[in-house]
C-alpha cells in the first residue's frame, strides 16, 4: 500500500521522483539567451558620461552583488559607495601615481603602450564603489574557510561579477580599477583592521560602447580559445603535472549513489529522519547490499614484540586467552556479534604460543621487530598478509572488523602517526587499563619508531615499518571487501588505522566503510577525520575485540530492515 507524499509548505516541494523524471526542469529557457548575451557583452569600461545614476538603478545593481554566493553563507562583502568629490580626487591621484610605478617595471616599449591606455575612469564616473571584504571572523569559524582561508575573498570577487553583469544589463558601464596599493585605498575610505579591499569600481553611463575587450582591441593580448583552458580530470603530465597514482578499485557510481537517495525519498518519513544511520544505510544501498540481513565478525589476533617495552597494563598471555574465548564464542566481541546475528571468524595473525586451534591462520613468516629498534614486519610478510586479508574480505553479507593484541594501541598509534605525519602525542593514548607511566613509555616508543622509520610513509612501507600483522590482515580485508562490494563496519582505533592504510592504497575502498563507533582512544577522532567517516555510536568503549563494530552492525541491520519495511508514498 502506498500513501500520498507529504508536501512541505516551506522549502523544496519537489520529490526525487519528479526530479528524476525531468532533470532539466529547473532550467529557465526564457532567460538563458539574455543571460549569455549579457555575459558575452560585459566590458571593462573606462570612459563615462557625467550623468547621474538613478538611486533605484543603483539599488538593483547592488542587490545583484549582494545575491552572490559566499563561502558558508558568510556574505563578507561590503560596498562603500563613493560620491564625495574630494575622495574621488584623492583616489585619482593614487591611480595616476600607481600607473607610472607599474609602467616603470616594464620594458620600454610595453611601458609606452601601457601609458597610451586609459586604465581607469575614476574622475569621469559619477560613482565609485570600493568593494571590501570583512575578514574579522576567524577562518575556522566560517564553514568552508578552514580549508580555503581566502574563500571569503573569492566570494567578494563573485559579488563583483554579479555587479558587473547587472550593470551591463541596465546599460551601465563598470570598470574594475586595481591601480591602488591596498593599504592606501583602505586608508582612503577609512577601513578598520581586518577589512580588506578588492579595488575600486567605476560605475556610470558609458561614453564608449566597445565591441570587444579594450586590452584586446589595443593589441595587449587576445582571448585564448576555450579548448586551451579546459583540462579533463588532471593537469597533463606532459605539462609538468605528476602522473596519476594507480587505482584498481571503483566506488559505486553516481547512478547508484543517487538511486539510494531516491529510494529513501519514497519513504513515508522526512528525508534523513534517522540521521547518521540513514546515511550509513544509503551507503549500503548504493553498494547494492540493501537486502543484507546477516554478516560476519572478522576478529584478527596477534601479539607484538613492542609489548616487552612496557607499553601495556596486561601480560602477553591475555591475547591468546581472549582469542581462545572468541573461538569458543564467549569473548565480549563474539557474544556481541551473536547478539547482532553475526557469525565470528577468528584469524590467528601471530598469536604467541603457536597456531591457535579453531582459528584461520595467517601468520607472518619473517622476523618481527619492536618498532623502536627494528621494523615490525618484512615487506614480504606485508604482501602475504594483505593478500590473505583480501581473501577473507570476499564474503557475502556484512563484515564487522575487530582485533585482539596486547600492545597494539601502541602499534596503531605509530602506524597512524606514520601514515598521517601526526605528532605522537596526538595519537598515543592510554589503551586498556594503563596509567601515566605506561603512557609516557608508549609515547617514547612511538616517537622513537618515527625517528627510525620517518613519517608520511607510503601505506605498504608504513605497515612494514610500524604496523602489526593483525592490522595488515585487516587492511587486506577492507581491500577484498571493497573489491567485492561488501560493506564493512569498523570497530575502534586500531581497526580504523588499518582501514586508513587500505584507503590510502585504494581511495575507492572508503565507499564500503561504515564507522561503527568513536572510542575513547586518543587519536581515533583524527583517524576518523582522515577516513571522512562519522561514527554510528559514541559510547566511550574500551572493549576492543570488535564489540563496538558488532553493536553498530546490529544497528545497521536494523536500519536496513526499517528501510525495507517502512511505508512508501505513491
Amino acid at each position: 500500500m502506498t500513501y500520498p507524499r507529504p508536501v512541505p509548505v516551506i522549502g523544496d516541494a519537489t520529490s526525487a521522483a519528479e526530479r528524476a523524471g525531468d532533470p532539466a526542469a529547473w532550467a529557465m529557457p526564457e532567460h538563458a539567451g539574455g543571460l549569455y548575451a549579457v555575459v558575452a557583452a560585459r566590458r571593462d569600461v573606462r570612459r563615462y558620461r557625467p550623468d547621474p545614476v538613478p538611486d533605484d538603478v543603483l539599488r538593483r545593481v547592488l542587490a545583484a552583488g549582494h545575491a552572490a554566493p559566499s563561502v558558508g553563507h558568510s556574505q563578507p562583502w561590503r560596498f562603500v559607495v563613493v560620491r564625495d568629490p574630494a575622495t574621488r580626487d584623492r583616489a585619482a591621484v593614487l591611480t595616476d601615481r600607481e600607473r607610472l610605478r607599474q609602467a616603470a617595471q616594464l620594458e620600454p616599449d610595453a611601458a609606452r603602450r601601457l601609458l597610451d591606455l586609459q586604465l581607469e575612469g575614476v574622475r569621469e564616473a559619477p560613482l565609485g564603489i570600493v568593494v571590501c571584504c570583512d575578514r574579522r571572523t576567524p577562518a575556522a569559524g566560517v564553514l568552508g574557510r578552514a580549508t580555503f582561508p581566502d574563500a571569503d575573498l573569492w566570494s567578494c570577487a563573485a559579488a563583483i561579477q554579479n555587479l558587473w553583469l547587472a550593470a551591463r544589463a541596465e546599460g551601465l558601464g563598470m570598470g574594475w580599477v586595481t591601480l591602488f596599493r591596498p593599504e592606501e585605498l583602505a586608508g582612503l575610505v577609512g577601513l578598520p583592521d581586518g577589512v580588506a579591499t578588492l579595488g575600486w569600481l567605476c560605475l556610470g553611463w558609458p561614453d564608449e560602447r566597445p565591441p570587444a575587450p579594450g586590452l584586446e582591441r589595443a593589441g595587449w593580448s587576445r582571448r585564448l580559445p576555450l579548448e586551451s583552458v579546459v583540462v579533463e580530470d588532471r593537469w597533463p603530465a606532459d605539462d609538468g603535472g605528476p602522473v596519476a597514482p594507480p587505482s584498481h578499485l571503483r566506488a559505486p557510481g553516481r547512478e547508484a549513489v543517487v538511486g539510494a537517495r531516491d529510494e529513501a525519498d519514497r519513504l513515508l518519513t522526512p528525508p534523513g529522519s534517522l540521521g547518521v544511520l540513514d546515511r550509513a544505510v544509503d551507503r549500503l544501498v548504493a553498494l547494492g547490499r540493501g537486502d543484507v540481513s546477516a554478516g560476519t565478525l572478522v576478529l584478527a589476533a596477534a601479539d607484538h614484540p613492542v609489548a616487552a617495552l612496557g607499553v601495556s597494563a596486561y601480560g602477553g598471555h591475555v591475547t591468546r586467552d581472549v582469542a581462545r574465548a572468541a573461538v569458543a564464542g564467549t569473548s565480549v566481541g563474539a557474544t556481541a556479534a551473536a547478539a547482532a546475528g553475526l557469525t565470528t571468524v577468528v584469524v590467528d595473525a601471530g598469536v604467541d604460543g603457536g597456531p591457535l586451534p579453531g582459528a584461520v591462520h595467517a601468520r607472518p613468516a619473517g622476523p618481527r621487530g619492536d618498532l623502536a629498534s627494528a621494523p615490525a614486519l618484512t615487506p614480504a610478510d606485508v604482501e602475504r598478509l594483505l593478500a590473505a586479508g583480501r581473501r577473507f574480505g570476499a564474503r557475502e553479507g556484512l563484515l564487522a572488523l575487530g582485533e585482539v593484541g596486547v600492545g597494539n594501541t601502541t602499534v596503531a598509534a605509530a602506524l597512524a602517526a606514520g601514515l598521517l605525519g601526526a605528532d605522537p602525542a596526538e595519537v598515543t593514548g592510554l589503551g586498556a587499563g594503563a596509567d601515566s607511566a605506561v603512557l609516557e613509555r608508549k609515547r617514547a616508543v612511538v616517537a622513537g619508531a618515527l625517528r627510525r622509520a620517518g613519517s608520511g610513509l607510503a601505506p605498504e612501507r608504513a605497515l612494514a615499518e610500524l604496523g602489526g600483522p593483525e592490522l595488515t590482515v585487516l587492511a587486506g580485508v577492507v581491500l577484498g571487501a571493497a573489491a567485492a562490494g561488501t560493506p564493512v563496519v569498523l570497530d575502534g582505533f586500531a581497526v580504523s588505522v588499518a582501514a586508513l592504510a587500505a584507503v590510502l592504497l585504494e581511495p575507492a575502498a572508503q565507499a564500503c566503510l561504515v564507522a561503527g563507533q568513536r572510542s575513547r582512544e586518543r587519536g581515533h577522532e583524527l583517524v576518523l577525520q582522515a577516513l571522512g567517516l562519522e561514527p554510528l555510536l559514541d559510547l566511550r568503549l574500551r572493549a576492543g575485540e570488535g564489540a563496538g563494530a558488532a553493536l553498530a552492525a546490529g544497528l545497521l541491520l536494523d536500519g536496513l530492515r526499517i528501510r525495507r519495511t517502512t511505508a512508501r508514498v505513491g
